[in-house]
């Protein structure tokens, strides 16, 4: 009973065997000295060859947008506590008026 388990690879593994592959030509010996199937690594070259250009392209910052968003959760933050500060500051203002009259 062989048990099958599926591993992740990172993609900084999956980029250094398929350049590897790419520079030797030699799928089967690479994908053996890495133990996994030449299918599984002729796949990745595949989707390198295929999406490649895209790691050319213009495309927005993440890092931007992660701080936009990062900066509209703090924004809506800082709202709330606004308006509990208020309600705080009215709750006193009653509770002072009722107690000096």
């Amino acid at each position: 009973m062989g048990t099958n388990i599926k591993r992740k690879h990172t993609p900084e593994f999956k980029f250094q065997l398929v350049m590897e592959a790419l520079k030797t030509d030699t799928l089967p010996t690479v994908a053996r000295r890495y133990g996994i199937t030449s299918g599984l690594l002729s796949k990745w070259r595949q989707k390198l060859l295929n999406d490649g250009p895209q790691v050319f392209k213009n495309s927005p910052d993440r890092d931007q947008e992660m701080m936009k968003k990062q900066i509209f959760r703090l924004e809506q933050m800082v709202g709330k506590k606004e308006v509990e500060l208020n309600l705080l500051k009215n709750f006193s203002d009653f509770y002072e008026s009722q107690n000096t009259g």
